[in-house]
């Protein structure tokens, strides 16, 4: 044992240098006066409202995206001791002293910086040389664009950042796969790939894209294994396992992790979540919660409840009456029941209760034992304050005339019968014998003699009942009742059992709070798919913004964002890139899809004007640049909505990978002789410098300083398109 210690412990280490310059270059372009402007900053404004949330535990629901993005913002204030308390109301404000800046900005910037070394090992990975990797990782260094975006708190820097990990994850596992499958490091980067790609999807949904690229070039890779006869059939098994677990279960599980968190953490009741279910929103912590906390479970006849409509889209809203009633013509000269009105109020309010009657039975309390509603009984429903019973007859709707009118029916002695007998269908029922459950079940209410289905109308039509109607919306009962449309459906929010079968004493009992023993408690799967499919749905209305963009725009820049203006000064920031980049970048583009179809052709007639090696190289890297520029740009044509110059930058990222790969094919294989290659090499470098020298022109736009005279700002309006702003004198 002694023995060992006669000699010195030595550790060796392989460092690539250019590695460790490029990322230290990489942090001092994005954390360079990270904190500077100390005001906000064009989306700072949108993600700043999530950050307070966050550190107020204030659920809420954003429908531009899954949550980790937003968490991840969220940690940067943790860190720097942020109490959430700023009001984010306009872009340009000034930030107080408790909104610690750099902390807030410091996770983006580092992903910015750290996507520049990462273009150098994705180049590496690809099989071109140190040199074309440099290069690669330089022209991300000194892309305004990405200097810009990554030096606020924006997603896109994180998401390219996740991105590009993927795909170098991917690019190491693959080149492993050749002599050294199933060891450690084979495992740890086909993991990564995985995890890579679901925090990609989880900051944003525009990662999807990357990652469907990915798992189709792993198809690819291993349908090619398939047909490698020195492989059993057992190893086959056994690789498409591993695959399937790290491309699909781990990203999968991650996904809805990111969910957990953010349920976890958001427990608090809120003004986003209005739109959510009444079960969603009685599981969080306040508001809702204060008030069913402790219901009965089962609706019982006699049974004290009011009404939602399950859809709750502009706005949520109960079945509700009162004594006014219809008029006896409507405005269009069509006449009406005159029988009391019955509409959906957007306010909770006493005449939003009814109580559930038996309709072979008077009393209108529970009974000991209480006898539970199931699924397919029939009912009666009564107005709690004006005890008259929920009908619907042959009778146009005021505001939907092809559908029946619904009323409290009122006996006025005339040719009018009532009928008032309503099947309750849950429609997620498990089976038939289901009983009608508060909150957690949703019923529609079927009139047993038109077969016509209670629904809340307005929320289709827009429109609202007149001044009659005191502005409330039209309920009407549907003869087509096809499908389950949200309008139809409705659950039970409040609930008591009732106990008084004196009218005073029940209108006493119908304003007072309840105060029960049984709670209920959404599972994280119920509430996961509900929030998900509220983000996939729930739709802001989009508005034309001043800098809104097409995506053609994007191609050729004609369009730019200013970011932040000083007050005072001619200070400003814009999203503006590197031109001779972005047109480089569309060049190398075009280059390597003509020679691939020229290779293609002379290829199909026996003619081989490179190596194999060369030409699956060249394959190889077009998957990935070229489909990664496809995959992240083309399907922004087929989306209906707002789009800016940002959304372009993670296709861009690909593409200006693609630039040195081009370059390198043609000076190995098109310059034949010394001069030519010496001539291209020339030209590289004269290129490269007019790429520095247009980074340092646009850097008082990018950074924000120095401050640009009214000359200076007018000469930066490289295209007539651009708006660079100038102030008045």
């Amino acid at each position: 044992m002694l023995g060992l210690l006669k000699n010195p412990v030595v550790v060796t280490a392989e460092i690539n240098v250019n590695l460790v310059a490029l990322t230290v270059m990489g942090l001092i372009s994005r954390l360079w006066g990270l904190s500077y402007p100390r005001a906000v900053v064009f989306d700072e404004v949108y993600y700043g409202q999530f950050v307070s949330l966050y550190m107020k535990r204030i659920f809420f629901v954003d429908d531009s995206g899954p949550p980790f993005g937003h968490m991840l913002l969220a940690l940067g204030g943790y860190l720097g001791g942020f109490d959430g308390n700023f009001l984010w109301n306009r872009i340009g404000a000034e930030y107080s002293m408790n909104v610690p800046v750099r902390s807030l900005r410091l996770l983006p910037a580092l992903a910015g910086a750290l996507c520049v070394p990462l273009a150098y090992q994705i180049l590496v990975e690809l099989q071109f040389s140190h040199c074309a990797a440099l290069g690669a990782a330089l022209l991300i260094l000194l892309e305004n664009s990405l200097i810009t975006q990554s030096r606020f708190m924006l997603l896109e820097s994180i998401l390219i950042f996740f991105i590009l990990l993927a795909v170098l994850s991917y690019l190491k596992f693959y080149n492993l796969q050749r002599h050294s499958s199933f060891s450690g490091s084979w495992w740890f980067w086909l993991l990564l790939t995985g995890v890579a790609c679901s925090c990609a999807v989880g900051v944003k949904y525009m990662g999807l894209f990357t990652y469907m690229l990915l798992l189709a070039i792993a198809g690819l890779h291993f349908w090619h294994m398939i047909g490698d006869q020195n492989l059993s059939n057992v190893s086959l098994i056994c690789h498409f396992l591993a695959r399937g677990l790290a491309l699909i279960i781990i990203p999968v599980a991650m996904y809805l992790s990111f969910f957990c968190v953010h349920l976890t953490l958001l427990y608090r009741s809120g003004p986003h979540d209005q739109i959510m279910t009444s079960a969603f929103q009685a599981s969080l912590e306040g508001g809702l919660a204060r008030i069913t906390q402790g219901q009965p479970l089962e609706v019982a006849y006699g049974s004290q409840i009011t009404l939602r409509n399950v859809l709750g889209k502009p706005m949520q809203c109960w079945l509700h009456s009162h004594t006014n009633t219809y008029p006896i013509r409507y405005e269009n000269g069509r006449g009406s029941s005159h029988q009391q009105q019955v509409t959906c109020y957007p306010f909770k309010d006493v005449n939003n209760w009814w109580i559930v009657k038996d309709p072979g039975m008077q009393q209108l309390v529970v009974s000991n034992p209480p006898r539970p509603v199931r699924h397919g009984h029939i009912v009666q429903l009564v107005h709690g304050i004006t005890t008259r019973y929920l009908n619907t007859h042959d009778v146009a709707a005021p505001l939907s005339p092809h559908s029946q009118e619904v009323s409290c029916y009122i006996d006025y002695n005339v040719s009018m019968p009532a009928q008032n007998l309503w099947r309750v269908e849950i429609v997620n029922r498990e089976s038939d014998t289901d009983v009608w459950k508060t909150i957690l079940s949703e019923v529609r209410f079927v009139h047993v003699n038109t077969s016509a289905v209670l629904k809340a109308s307005g929320f289709l039509s827009g429109a609202s009942l007149p001044e009659w109607g005191y502005r409330q919306l039209e309920v009407v009962g549907e003869k087509l009742s096809k499908g389950y449309h949200q309008s139809m459906v409705w659950n039970v929010e409040e609930h008591r059992y009732g106990k008084s079968q004196e009218q005073k004493e029940r209108e006493v009992e119908l304003h007072s709070p309840t105060q029960m023993d049984i709670s209920k408690n959404l599972s994280f799967m119920a509430k996961f798919m509900e929030l998900q499919w509220k983000i996939l749905t729930l739709k802001n209305e989009d508005t034309e913004h001043k800098y809104s963009s097409s995506a053609l725009d994007w191609i050729t820049m004609d369009t730019n964002i200013a970011y932040w203006l000083h007050p005072t000064s001619g200070a400003q920031i814009h999203l503006l890139g590197n031109v001779v980049t972005w047109a480089s970048a569309n060049v190398a583009a075009l280059v390597y899809m003509c020679l691939s179809l020229w290779y293609l052709i002379r290829r199909r007639r026996k003619i081989y004007d490179i190596s194999e090696d060369a030409w699956q190289l060249w394959v190889s890297a077009g998957r990935i640049c070229v489909g990664g520029w496809a995959v992240n740009y083309l399907p922004f044509f087929l989306m209906e909505k707002t789009l800016f110059l940002y959304h372009y930058l993670p296709a861009l990222t690909f593409q200006i990978l693609l630039i040195p790969i081009v370059l390198q094919h043609l000076s190995h294989h098109l310059c034949r002789s010394l001069l030519l290659k010496s001539m291209f090499s020339a030209l590289i470098i004269a290129w490269f410098s007019s790429v520095y020298l247009v980074y340092c022109t646009f850097s008082p736009v990018t950074y924000g300083e120095p401050s640009l005279s009214v000359t200076e700002l007018k000469d930066l309006r490289w295209k007539d398109s651009w708006n660079i702003l100038i102030r008045k004198q």
